[in-house]
């Protein structure tokens, strides 16, 4: 009995990981994403110079720490998780900033 109390918790907190707790407003995310030059490199649906914004969300599905270890990759840049071409950092993004746009990425960047 205990281990499935154990088990409908981790389910419940893995839902929420992967939909609400990455809804985000959407049109606000997409404006900073192309003030910060992030759509230079990252579409929605297709590698361009960095990976799909899907492929990141799908990279970080389920993780319980997905959000801050998003928005920390932003924030600092970097480059050999999906190979050789760096990300530039983003150190002038504010905190909510950070966040509005790693969980617009991990929602899979909608577009509303």
């Amino acid at each position: 009995m205990r281990m499935d109390i154990k088990h409908a918790v981790l389910a419940a907190a893995t839902l929420l990981a992967t939909t609400g707790a990455f809804a985000v407003d959407a049109a606000a995310a997409k404006a900073l994403a192309g003030k910060s030059a992030c759509l230079a490199c990252h579409a929605t649906d297709k590698k361009l110079v960095g990976p799909s914004y899907k492929d990141v969300a799908a990279k970080h599905k389920g993780q319980a720490n997905a959000l801050d270890v998003v928005a920390a990759r932003i924030k600092s840049g970097g480059s050999g998780i999906y190979g050789p071409v760096p990300m530039p950092p983003q150190p002038q993004l504010k905190d909510d900033e950070l966040k509005l746009l790693a969980g617009w990425i991990l929602a899979g960047a909608p577009d509303k």
